[in-house]
């Protein structure tokens, strides 16, 4: 079968690859549409950073390694002992790794775990394929409406909605959202479902400012052009109740930390490749708060499907183009790389004149 493999800063190849054989407790998915993840961008750009370059430990896997974890498609075959769905079932797979025997596994925080892996990063397949193998825990039914690309945006929703579980946010508060590419995109919605009564967007890209106000954002802000700051603290009278930073560069973390008020939140989402400086006065002098949000928990993928189904969350205006397997690394990687006009591009393993329906 047909797989994109990782080898590289800038070399992912498409290849021949041997079809997954079945095991006790697994499923193989034939996948529909994946998703490129930003972070599957930044191991493109820059890698390894997350991926791996040496045996994960969970399992045994190093680079070259089959990627892509935003996958959606149809069960085609189930391992013995496998209950909870059948060939022909539509589904979603939830990609986190983990060993289930660490403190955090055990409290029911795996997407902490002390050996956390990604599935189409840290090896055992990966989405840009055409089969899947992976857990039965792994994959969730997915109902009638969710067609098979908006299911390509679950797990990056997942994402954004437990960042807003996890933060302080509540009905009628004011939260900032720094960096506006999917994930940000997709707190923005999760914070209106979450009822943020005012919603500012600080984005470079225009399109991308376009796009934030019409998923939901009251107002946005072009830091290249004004005092970003001062804007928001204008505009919220003294600064927002939680600021969510999803930028990843020091300037919007640093926009971020004084863009809340005294006793303010600010929510770290995106991941970082290099170390920056902070300034502990920023806390201390104002009180605000600082915490990281990591990936998601098992409770966020249902309620992600159950949003989407229901229409509380639209995820279809993400989506920009689709694309055939082999044309992930220059309409894929190399777009994304050098134009902010899309926001999420999508890749299905199937040809590229074939409808892909569901």
């Amino acid at each position: 079968m047909k797989a994109a493999l990782w080898h590289g800063a800038r070399d992912v190849r498409v290849e021949e690859v041997a079809e997954p054989q079945i095991q006790p407790g697994k499923v193989i998915v034939r996948v529909a549409w994946c998703g490129i993840c930003g972070s599957d961008l930044h191991e493109y750009m820059a890698g390894p950073i997350f991926l791996s370059a040496k045996p994960h430990p969970l399992t045994g896997d190093c680079a070259p390694l089959i990627i892509g974890h935003e996958f959606s498609g149809e069960v085609v075959e189930v391992g013995e002992g496998v209950t909870r769905v059948k060939p022909g079932d539509r589904v979603v797979v939830e990609p986190v790794l983990s060993c289930g025997k660490c403190n955090a596994c055990k409290t029911g925080r795996h997407n902490l775990c002390d050996l956390i892996g990604c599935y189409g990063m840290n090896g055992g397949g990966g989405g840009f394929s055409e089969l899947a193998m992976v857990d039965e825990g792994m994959v969730h039914l997915l109902p009638d409406n969710i067609s098979y690309e908006q299911a390509a945006l679950i797990e990056p929703t997942s994402v954004a909605l437990h960042a807003v579980r996890e933060s302080r946010l509540k009905a009628g508060d004011t939260c900032v959202v720094f960096g506006t590419g999917p994930i940000g995109l997709l707190v923005i919605l999760a914070a209106k479902a979450a009822g943020a009564s005012q919603i500012i967007a600080v984005e470079l890209s225009p399109q991308r400012r376009e796009m934030a106000k019409k998923l939901g954002a009251h107002a946005t802000v072009d830091p290249s052009q004004t005092d970003t700051v001062q804007a928001i603290r204008e505009i919220t009278g003294g600064g927002a109740d939680v600021v969510f930073e999803v930028t990843g560069v020091e300037p919007g973390l640093l926009g971020a930390i004084e863009s809340a008020k005294a006793g303010g939140q600010i929510v770290i989402v995106s991941v970082w490749e290099k170390p920056l400086t902070l300034s502990p006065n920023a806390f201390v002098f104002r009180e605000r708060h600082l915490m990281g949000s990591f990936g998601f928990r098992n409770t966020v993928f249902p309620a992600v499907i159950r949003l989407i189904s229901d229409g509380r969350i639209k995820v279809d205006e993400l989506i920009t183009k689709k694309i055939p397997l082999d044309a992930i690394s220059v309409e894929g990687f190399e777009e994304l790389a050098n134009s902010k006009e899309h926001i999420k591009i999508l890749v299905t393993p199937r040809g590229a004149k074939e409808q892909v329906t569901g």
